[in-house]
Protein backbone atom coordinates (compact mmCIF):
# COMPACT_ATOMS: atom_id res chain seq x y z
CA UNK A 1 0.00 0.00 0.00
CA UNK A 2 3.51 2.65 0.81
CA UNK A 3 3.49 4.31 -2.49
CA UNK A 4 5.42 6.72 -3.93
CA UNK A 5 3.41 9.89 -5.76
CA UNK A 6 4.43 11.81 -8.43
CA UNK A 7 3.00 15.53 -8.77
CA UNK A 8 5.14 17.60 -6.21
CA UNK A 9 4.13 20.60 -5.15
CA UNK A 10 5.42 23.68 -2.75
CA UNK A 11 4.59 22.20 0.99
CA UNK A 12 2.25 24.69 2.58
CA UNK A 13 0.68 25.30 5.86
CA UNK A 14 -3.62 24.24 5.90
CA UNK A 15 -6.24 26.04 7.23
CA UNK A 16 -5.84 27.74 10.11
CA UNK A 17 -7.47 24.50 11.93
CA UNK A 18 -4.06 23.00 10.92
CA UNK A 19 -2.32 23.86 13.69
CA UNK A 20 -4.58 22.16 16.30
CA UNK A 21 -4.35 19.13 14.14
CA UNK A 22 -0.82 18.35 13.99
CA UNK A 23 2.28 20.45 14.45
CA UNK A 24 3.78 19.51 10.51
CA UNK A 25 6.35 21.85 9.61
CA UNK A 26 5.95 22.68 5.90
CA UNK A 27 8.76 22.67 3.91
CA UNK A 28 10.41 24.18 0.24
CA UNK A 29 11.60 21.70 -2.25
CA UNK A 30 15.05 21.25 -2.70
CA UNK A 31 17.15 22.80 -5.10
CA UNK A 32 17.75 19.53 -7.47
CA UNK A 33 14.34 18.48 -7.00
CA UNK A 34 13.34 19.41 -10.58
CA UNK A 35 16.33 17.62 -11.96
CA UNK A 36 15.38 14.41 -9.99
CA UNK A 37 11.84 14.59 -11.21
CA UNK A 38 13.38 15.07 -14.67
CA UNK A 39 15.05 11.30 -14.28
CA UNK A 40 12.63 9.74 -12.80
CA UNK A 41 10.70 7.18 -14.72
CA UNK A 42 7.92 7.32 -16.82
CA UNK A 43 4.96 6.05 -15.74
CA UNK A 44 2.52 3.45 -17.31
CA UNK A 45 -0.86 3.32 -16.16
CA UNK A 46 -2.61 0.16 -17.05
CA UNK A 47 -6.77 0.27 -17.61
CA UNK A 48 -6.93 -3.41 -16.02
CA UNK A 49 -5.23 -2.15 -12.92
CA UNK A 50 -7.41 1.25 -12.92
CA UNK A 51 -10.71 -1.15 -12.95
CA UNK A 52 -9.43 -3.30 -10.41
CA UNK A 53 -8.74 -0.31 -8.01
CA UNK A 54 -11.87 1.46 -8.68
CA UNK A 55 -13.89 -2.39 -8.21
CA UNK A 56 -11.82 -3.38 -4.79
CA UNK A 57 -12.67 0.59 -3.21
CA UNK A 58 -16.31 0.05 -3.55
CA UNK A 59 -16.13 -3.91 -2.38
CA UNK A 60 -14.00 -2.23 0.60
CA UNK A 61 -17.03 0.26 0.93
CA UNK A 62 -19.31 -2.69 0.86
CA UNK A 63 -17.55 -3.87 3.90
CA UNK A 64 -18.44 -0.71 5.79
CA UNK A 65 -21.67 -0.29 4.84
CA UNK A 66 -23.93 -2.56 4.85
CA UNK A 67 -21.46 -5.03 6.00
CA UNK A 68 -19.92 -4.01 9.72
CA UNK A 69 -23.30 -2.58 10.21
CA UNK A 70 -25.46 -5.20 9.75
CA UNK A 71 -22.79 -7.53 11.45
CA UNK A 72 -22.77 -5.32 14.34
CA UNK A 73 -26.30 -4.70 14.52
CA UNK A 74 -27.57 -8.37 14.69
CA UNK A 75 -25.18 -8.33 17.22
CA UNK A 76 -26.87 -5.92 19.53
CA UNK A 77 -30.38 -5.72 21.17
CA UNK A 78 -33.47 -4.71 19.30
CA UNK A 79 -33.62 -1.43 21.45
CA UNK A 80 -30.06 -0.54 19.85
CA UNK A 81 -30.04 -1.60 16.51
CA UNK A 82 -30.63 1.28 14.89
CA UNK A 83 -28.17 3.07 16.87
CA UNK A 84 -25.12 0.78 15.72
CA UNK A 85 -26.58 1.48 12.06
CA UNK A 86 -26.30 5.27 12.41
CA UNK A 87 -23.01 5.23 14.10
CA UNK A 88 -20.95 2.95 11.58
CA UNK A 89 -23.15 5.31 8.54
CA UNK A 90 -22.16 8.64 9.83
CA UNK A 91 -18.75 7.67 10.49
CA UNK A 92 -18.42 6.88 6.99
CA UNK A 93 -19.51 10.11 5.53
CA UNK A 94 -17.67 12.24 7.62
CA UNK A 95 -14.46 10.32 7.75
CA UNK A 96 -14.68 11.03 3.88
CA UNK A 97 -14.71 14.62 4.37
CA UNK A 98 -11.70 14.81 6.87
CA UNK A 99 -9.49 12.23 4.69
CA UNK A 100 -9.86 15.01 1.47
CA UNK A 101 -9.63 17.70 3.53
CA UNK A 102 -6.52 16.58 5.02
CA UNK A 103 -6.28 13.15 6.06
CA UNK A 104 -5.17 12.03 2.71
CA UNK A 105 -1.91 14.38 2.98
CA UNK A 106 -1.12 14.04 6.60
CA UNK A 107 -0.83 10.11 5.93
CA UNK A 108 0.52 10.29 2.15
CA UNK A 109 2.95 13.05 2.38
CA UNK A 110 6.33 13.81 3.21
CA UNK A 111 6.44 15.37 6.46
CA UNK A 112 9.73 16.97 6.63
CA UNK A 113 11.30 16.50 10.27
CA UNK A 114 8.22 14.62 11.08
CA UNK A 115 8.11 12.23 8.17
CA UNK A 116 8.56 9.36 10.52
CA UNK A 117 5.22 9.69 12.40
CA UNK A 118 3.37 12.06 10.22
CA UNK A 119 2.88 13.60 6.98
CA UNK A 120 2.56 17.07 6.01
CA UNK A 121 -0.24 19.69 4.98
CA UNK A 122 1.48 19.87 0.86
CA UNK A 123 -1.91 18.20 -0.83
CA UNK A 124 -4.30 19.46 2.00
CA UNK A 125 -7.57 19.62 0.48
CA UNK A 126 -6.19 17.43 -2.33
CA UNK A 127 -4.07 20.68 -3.75
CA UNK A 128 -2.40 19.37 -6.82
CA UNK A 129 -3.99 16.34 -7.18
CA UNK A 130 -6.04 15.89 -10.42
CA UNK A 131 -6.45 13.43 -13.40
CA UNK A 132 -2.87 13.88 -14.26
CA UNK A 133 -1.36 12.59 -11.07
CA UNK A 134 -0.70 9.01 -10.73
CA UNK A 135 0.84 7.08 -7.52
CA UNK A 136 3.16 4.16 -8.18
CA UNK A 137 2.23 0.60 -7.92
CA UNK A 138 4.75 -2.05 -6.69
CA UNK A 139 5.95 -2.41 -9.91
CA UNK A 140 8.85 0.07 -11.01
CA UNK A 141 7.19 2.60 -13.49
CA UNK A 142 3.84 1.14 -13.47
CA UNK A 143 1.06 3.60 -11.37
CA UNK A 144 -2.51 4.13 -11.29
CA UNK A 145 -4.48 7.56 -11.21
CA UNK A 146 -3.78 9.12 -7.37
CA UNK A 147 -7.21 10.34 -7.31
CA UNK A 148 -8.11 6.48 -7.70
CA UNK A 149 -5.29 5.75 -5.10
CA UNK A 150 -7.04 8.85 -3.12
CA UNK A 151 -10.47 6.79 -3.04
CA UNK A 152 -9.33 3.47 -2.05
CA UNK A 153 -7.24 4.31 1.03
CA UNK A 154 -10.34 6.88 2.13
CA UNK A 155 -12.24 3.49 2.42
CA UNK A 156 -9.56 2.15 4.85
CA UNK A 157 -9.68 5.33 7.03
CA UNK A 158 -13.49 4.90 6.71
CA UNK A 159 -14.29 1.48 8.36
CA UNK A 160 -10.72 1.69 11.01
CA UNK A 161 -12.77 4.08 13.55
CA UNK A 162 -16.53 2.12 12.35
CA UNK A 163 -14.77 -0.91 13.82
CA UNK A 164 -14.23 0.63 17.16
CA UNK A 165 -17.53 1.33 18.17
CA UNK A 166 -18.73 -2.55 18.16
CA UNK A 167 -16.53 -2.78 21.64
CA UNK A 168 -18.95 0.51 23.46
CA UNK A 169 -22.25 -0.51 21.42
CA UNK A 170 -25.38 0.41 23.66
CA UNK A 171 -24.29 2.61 25.91
CA UNK A 172 -22.36 5.45 24.27
CA UNK A 173 -23.61 9.14 23.35
CA UNK A 174 -24.00 9.23 19.82
CA UNK A 175 -22.05 12.95 19.44
CA UNK A 176 -19.49 11.65 21.77
CA UNK A 177 -19.04 9.15 19.32
CA UNK A 178 -18.39 11.39 16.14
CA UNK A 179 -16.50 13.78 18.17
CA UNK A 180 -13.96 11.13 19.02
CA UNK A 181 -13.72 9.73 15.59
CA UNK A 182 -12.73 13.34 14.40
CA UNK A 183 -10.22 13.64 16.98
CA UNK A 184 -8.78 9.62 16.39
CA UNK A 185 -8.92 9.94 12.80
CA UNK A 186 -6.73 12.77 13.01
CA UNK A 187 -3.92 11.58 16.08
CA UNK A 188 -4.01 8.05 15.58
CA UNK A 189 -5.08 7.19 12.51
CA UNK A 190 -3.50 9.07 9.92
CA UNK A 191 0.05 8.92 11.40
CA UNK A 192 -0.23 5.26 12.15
CA UNK A 193 -1.45 4.90 8.08
CA UNK A 194 1.97 7.14 7.01
CA UNK A 195 4.19 5.12 9.41
CA UNK A 196 3.20 1.86 8.06
CA UNK A 197 3.01 2.70 4.41
CA UNK A 198 4.60 5.23 3.44
CA UNK A 199 7.83 5.30 1.22
CA UNK A 200 9.20 6.56 -1.87
CA UNK A 201 7.74 3.48 -3.87
CA UNK A 202 10.00 1.06 -6.33
CA UNK A 203 11.58 3.71 -8.43
CA UNK A 204 12.60 5.61 -5.31
CA UNK A 205 12.52 3.13 -2.31
CA UNK A 206 15.73 4.84 -0.47
CA UNK A 207 13.68 7.79 0.12
CA UNK A 208 12.55 8.36 4.10
CA UNK A 209 9.87 6.55 5.16
CA UNK A 210 7.54 6.36 7.70
CA UNK A 211 8.68 4.76 11.04
CA UNK A 212 7.48 1.70 10.69
CA UNK A 213 8.20 0.99 7.51
CA UNK A 214 11.62 1.41 8.09
CA UNK A 215 12.00 -1.26 10.29
CA UNK A 216 11.50 -3.45 7.57
CA UNK A 217 8.01 -4.60 9.54
CA UNK A 218 5.46 -6.02 6.81
CA UNK A 219 1.57 -5.18 6.69
CA UNK A 220 0.25 -5.66 3.13
CA UNK A 221 -3.52 -4.82 4.20
CA UNK A 222 -3.44 -3.47 7.74
CA UNK A 223 -3.12 -6.06 10.20
CA UNK A 224 -1.57 -3.04 12.27
CA UNK A 225 -3.49 -0.22 10.78
CA UNK A 226 -6.35 -0.81 10.63
CA UNK A 227 -7.12 -3.83 13.28
CA UNK A 228 -4.40 -3.25 16.07
CA UNK A 229 -5.02 0.37 16.03
CA UNK A 230 -8.70 -0.38 16.07
CA UNK A 231 -9.03 -3.19 18.61
CA UNK A 232 -6.65 -1.33 21.03
CA UNK A 233 -9.23 1.66 21.13
CA UNK A 234 -12.09 -0.16 21.39
CA UNK A 235 -10.41 -1.80 24.37
CA UNK A 236 -9.57 1.56 25.82
CA UNK A 237 -12.85 2.78 25.08
CA UNK A 238 -15.35 -0.16 27.24
CA UNK A 239 -13.08 -0.31 29.99
CA UNK A 240 -13.59 3.97 30.42
CA UNK A 241 -17.11 3.74 29.31
CA UNK A 242 -17.28 0.98 31.70
CA UNK A 243 -19.86 -2.06 31.97
CA UNK A 244 -23.18 -1.75 29.89
CA UNK A 245 -25.99 -1.23 32.56
CA UNK A 246 -27.54 -5.39 34.16
CA UNK A 247 -24.06 -7.04 32.34
CA UNK A 248 -24.06 -10.42 33.04
CA UNK A 249 -27.14 -9.73 35.32
CA UNK A 250 -29.62 -9.59 32.10
CA UNK A 251 -29.85 -11.42 28.68
CA UNK A 252 -27.67 -9.65 26.08
CA UNK A 253 -28.05 -12.12 23.29
CA UNK A 254 -27.85 -10.82 19.62
CA UNK A 255 -31.07 -9.83 18.64
CA UNK A 256 -30.46 -11.13 14.74
CA UNK A 257 -28.14 -13.74 14.01
CA UNK A 258 -29.66 -13.46 10.42
CA UNK A 259 -28.64 -10.23 10.25
CA UNK A 260 -25.23 -11.15 11.66
CA UNK A 261 -24.48 -13.79 9.20
CA UNK A 262 -25.15 -11.21 6.06
CA UNK A 263 -22.67 -8.97 7.60
CA UNK A 264 -20.22 -11.60 8.15
CA UNK A 265 -20.75 -12.70 4.78
CA UNK A 266 -20.54 -9.25 2.97
CA UNK A 267 -17.70 -8.35 5.17
CA UNK A 268 -15.87 -11.94 3.64
CA UNK A 269 -16.84 -10.32 -0.02
CA UNK A 270 -15.89 -6.96 0.81
CA UNK A 271 -12.40 -8.33 2.11
CA UNK A 272 -11.32 -8.91 -1.49
CA UNK A 273 -10.98 -5.75 -2.03
CA UNK A 274 -9.45 -4.80 1.38
CA UNK A 275 -6.20 -7.72 0.58
CA UNK A 276 -6.40 -8.23 -2.93
CA UNK A 277 -7.09 -4.62 -3.93
CA UNK A 278 -3.94 -3.76 -1.64
CA UNK A 279 -1.56 -5.07 -4.28
CA UNK A 280 -2.53 -1.51 -6.46
CA UNK A 281 -2.30 -4.24 -9.89
CA UNK A 282 -4.49 -6.64 -11.16
CA UNK A 283 -1.72 -9.43 -10.91
CA UNK A 284 -0.89 -12.78 -9.90
CA UNK A 285 0.03 -11.15 -6.77
CA UNK A 286 -3.23 -9.86 -6.09
CA UNK A 287 -4.55 -13.78 -6.90
CA UNK A 288 -1.87 -14.53 -4.24
CA UNK A 289 -3.64 -12.70 -1.51
CA UNK A 290 -7.08 -13.20 -2.81
CA UNK A 291 -6.68 -17.16 -2.49
CA UNK A 292 -5.29 -16.73 1.10
CA UNK A 293 -8.29 -14.38 2.03
CA UNK A 294 -10.69 -17.38 0.88
CA UNK A 295 -9.15 -20.50 2.75
CA UNK A 296 -7.95 -18.84 5.88
CA UNK A 297 -11.27 -17.41 6.59
CA UNK A 298 -12.29 -21.00 5.93
CA UNK A 299 -10.16 -22.47 8.03
CA UNK A 300 -10.73 -20.20 10.65
CA UNK A 301 -14.80 -20.84 10.63
CA UNK A 302 -14.10 -24.33 10.54
CA UNK A 303 -11.70 -23.84 13.69
CA UNK A 304 -13.58 -21.85 15.89
CA UNK A 305 -16.66 -24.05 15.42
CA UNK A 306 -14.19 -26.94 16.28
CA UNK A 307 -13.11 -25.01 19.40
CA UNK A 308 -16.91 -24.55 20.37
CA UNK A 309 -18.38 -28.07 19.50
CA UNK A 310 -15.11 -28.99 22.29
CA UNK A 311 -15.82 -26.78 24.59
CA UNK A 312 -19.43 -26.36 24.44
CA UNK A 313 -21.42 -29.35 22.93
CA UNK A 314 -22.33 -27.14 19.98
CA UNK A 315 -21.33 -25.28 17.17
CA UNK A 316 -23.09 -21.94 16.87
CA UNK A 317 -23.81 -19.77 13.84
CA UNK A 318 -22.13 -16.75 16.13
CA UNK A 319 -19.19 -18.93 16.40
CA UNK A 320 -19.04 -19.93 12.35
CA UNK A 321 -19.59 -15.58 12.30
CA UNK A 322 -16.66 -14.83 14.44
CA UNK A 323 -14.42 -17.31 13.25
CA UNK A 324 -14.52 -15.99 9.59
CA UNK A 325 -14.11 -12.27 10.90
CA UNK A 326 -11.03 -13.92 12.70
CA UNK A 327 -9.90 -15.17 9.89
CA UNK A 328 -9.94 -12.26 7.78
CA UNK A 329 -8.53 -10.61 10.71
CA UNK A 330 -5.51 -12.49 10.49
CA UNK A 331 -4.56 -13.14 6.69
CA UNK A 332 -5.04 -9.16 6.48
CA UNK A 333 -1.21 -8.15 7.00
CA UNK A 334 -0.75 -11.48 5.44
CA UNK A 335 -2.39 -11.77 2.42
CA UNK A 336 0.00 -10.44 -0.50
CA UNK A 337 2.84 -12.25 1.50
CA UNK A 338 1.92 -16.11 2.57
CA UNK A 339 1.74 -19.21 0.72
CA UNK A 340 -2.24 -20.44 0.70
CA UNK A 341 -0.79 -23.43 2.65
CA UNK A 342 0.42 -20.91 5.40
CA UNK A 343 -2.78 -19.24 5.84
CA UNK A 344 -4.68 -21.94 6.38
CA UNK A 345 -2.14 -22.76 9.34
CA UNK A 346 -2.37 -19.38 10.38
CA UNK A 347 -6.40 -19.15 10.38
CA UNK A 348 -6.43 -22.66 11.87
CA UNK A 349 -4.33 -21.11 14.92
CA UNK A 350 -6.23 -17.55 15.13
CA UNK A 351 -10.08 -18.90 16.05
CA UNK A 352 -8.53 -21.01 19.20
CA UNK A 353 -6.49 -17.60 20.59
CA UNK A 354 -8.87 -15.26 19.94
CA UNK A 355 -11.98 -17.88 21.42
CA UNK A 356 -9.88 -17.98 24.56
CA UNK A 357 -9.83 -13.88 24.52
CA UNK A 358 -12.86 -13.58 24.18
CA UNK A 359 -14.33 -16.22 26.34
CA UNK A 360 -11.44 -16.61 29.52
CA UNK A 361 -9.49 -13.37 29.25
CA UNK A 362 -12.94 -11.29 28.96
CA UNK A 363 -14.66 -13.13 31.83
CA UNK A 364 -11.53 -13.23 34.25
CA UNK A 365 -10.36 -9.81 33.91
CA UNK A 366 -14.66 -8.26 33.74
CA UNK A 367 -14.57 -5.98 31.13
CA UNK A 368 -17.82 -5.53 28.40
CA UNK A 369 -16.31 -5.68 25.17
CA UNK A 370 -19.75 -5.51 23.94
CA UNK A 371 -19.38 -6.83 20.50
CA UNK A 372 -15.58 -8.36 21.04
CA UNK A 373 -13.41 -6.03 19.02
CA UNK A 374 -10.38 -6.42 20.73
CA UNK A 375 -10.41 -9.96 21.40
CA UNK A 376 -11.11 -10.65 17.52
CA UNK A 377 -9.57 -7.70 16.00
CA UNK A 378 -6.20 -6.76 18.00
CA UNK A 379 -6.19 -10.44 19.37
CA UNK A 380 -6.29 -11.86 15.78
CA UNK A 381 -4.16 -8.52 13.88
CA UNK A 382 -1.26 -9.44 16.61
CA UNK A 383 -1.18 -12.86 15.75
CA UNK A 384 -1.39 -12.37 11.92
CA UNK A 385 1.16 -9.65 12.10
CA UNK A 386 3.64 -11.69 13.81
CA UNK A 387 2.83 -15.12 11.96
CA UNK A 388 3.57 -12.46 8.49
CA UNK A 389 7.06 -12.31 9.62
CA UNK A 390 7.32 -16.29 9.57
CA UNK A 391 4.81 -17.47 6.79
CA UNK A 392 6.50 -14.60 3.77
CA UNK A 393 9.47 -17.31 4.12
CA UNK A 394 10.02 -18.88 0.78
CA UNK A 395 10.89 -22.13 2.31
CA UNK A 396 7.44 -22.24 3.61
CA UNK A 397 5.69 -20.96 0.48
CA UNK A 398 5.46 -17.06 1.06
CA UNK A 399 6.51 -15.03 -1.61
CA UNK A 400 9.56 -13.73 0.09
CA UNK A 401 10.50 -9.68 0.44
CA UNK A 402 10.94 -8.10 -2.81
CA UNK A 403 14.35 -6.42 -2.85
CA UNK A 404 14.05 -3.16 -4.94
CA UNK A 405 17.90 -2.51 -4.94
CA UNK A 406 18.56 -5.33 -6.69
CA UNK A 407 18.70 -5.28 -11.17
CA UNK A 408 15.60 -7.98 -10.93
CA UNK A 409 13.65 -7.25 -7.84
CA UNK A 410 14.32 -10.57 -6.11
CA UNK A 411 12.52 -12.16 -3.67
CA UNK A 412 14.57 -12.48 -0.22
CA UNK A 413 14.29 -13.33 3.16
CA UNK A 414 16.57 -12.03 6.19
CA UNK A 415 15.68 -15.09 8.53
CA UNK A 416 13.24 -15.87 11.05
CA UNK A 417 14.12 -13.95 14.11
CA UNK A 418 15.03 -10.86 12.15
CA UNK A 419 11.58 -10.43 10.46
CA UNK A 420 9.78 -11.76 13.24
CA UNK A 421 11.55 -9.11 15.24
CA UNK A 422 10.77 -6.02 12.81
CA UNK A 423 7.04 -7.54 13.16
CA UNK A 424 7.08 -7.61 16.98
CA UNK A 425 8.79 -3.84 16.50
CA UNK A 426 5.65 -2.58 14.31
CA UNK A 427 2.62 -4.55 17.12
CA UNK A 428 4.32 -3.04 19.95
CA UNK A 429 4.78 0.55 18.48
CA UNK A 430 0.68 0.74 16.97
CA UNK A 431 -0.32 -0.80 20.58
CA UNK A 432 1.87 2.16 22.39
CA UNK A 433 0.46 4.86 19.70
CA UNK A 434 -3.30 3.94 19.51
CA UNK A 435 -3.36 2.93 23.79
CA UNK A 436 -1.86 6.58 24.54
CA UNK A 437 -3.38 8.77 22.08
CA UNK A 438 -7.38 6.76 22.26
CA UNK A 439 -6.31 7.21 25.99
CA UNK A 440 -5.89 10.94 25.98
CA UNK A 441 -8.33 11.62 23.24
CA UNK A 442 -11.94 9.69 25.18
CA UNK A 443 -10.84 11.89 28.12
CA UNK A 444 -11.04 15.20 26.10
CA UNK A 445 -14.07 13.90 24.34
CA UNK A 446 -15.85 12.73 28.38
CA UNK A 447 -14.63 16.88 29.74
CA UNK A 448 -15.94 18.28 26.54
CA UNK A 449 -19.07 16.02 26.02
CA UNK A 450 -19.32 13.22 28.40
CA UNK A 451 -19.03 9.65 26.56
CA UNK A 452 -21.94 7.80 27.99
CA UNK A 453 -25.47 8.13 27.99
CA UNK A 454 -27.78 8.22 30.82
CA UNK A 455 -29.40 5.10 32.61
CA UNK A 456 -32.38 5.68 31.81
CA UNK A 457 -31.56 6.16 27.74
CA UNK A 458 -29.88 3.08 28.50
CA UNK A 459 -32.67 1.29 29.38
CA UNK A 460 -34.83 2.52 26.80
CA UNK A 461 -32.94 1.81 23.97
CA UNK A 462 -30.64 4.05 22.06
CA UNK A 463 -32.56 3.49 19.02
CA UNK A 464 -35.36 6.00 20.86
CA UNK A 465 -33.58 7.79 23.23
CA UNK A 466 -30.85 9.06 20.82
CA UNK A 467 -32.27 8.79 17.29
CA UNK A 468 -36.23 8.88 17.65
CA UNK A 469 -36.84 6.31 15.87
CA UNK A 470 -36.74 2.32 16.03
CA UNK A 471 -35.39 0.19 13.65
CA UNK A 472 -38.40 -2.16 13.89
CA UNK A 473 -42.04 -1.95 15.00
CA UNK A 474 -44.16 -4.61 16.17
Amino acid sequence: MSISKFSSTYARLGAASAALLAPVVAFAQDAAAPAAAAAAPAMTVDKGDNTWMMISTVLVLLMTIPGLALFYGGLVRAKNMLSVLMQVFMITAVVMIIWVTYGYSLAFTDGGSLNSFVGGFSKAFLAGVDTTTLSETFTKGVAIPELTYVCFQMTFACITPALIVGAFAERIKFSAVMLFVVLWVTFVYFPMAHMVWFWGGPSSYTSPSGLIFSYGALDFAGGTVVHINAGIAGLIGAIMLGKRTGYKKEIMAPHSMTLTMVGASLLWVGWFGFNAGSNLEANAYASLAMINTFVATAAAAVSWCLVENFTRGKASMLGAASGAVAGLVAVTPAAGFAGPMGSIVLGLIVSPVCYFFVDVVKNKFNYDDSLDVFGVHCVGGILGAIGTGILVNPALGGAGIVDYSTADFAASYPGTATQVFAQLKGVLTTIAWSGIGSFILYKIVDVVIGLRVSVEAEREGLDLATHGEAAYHS
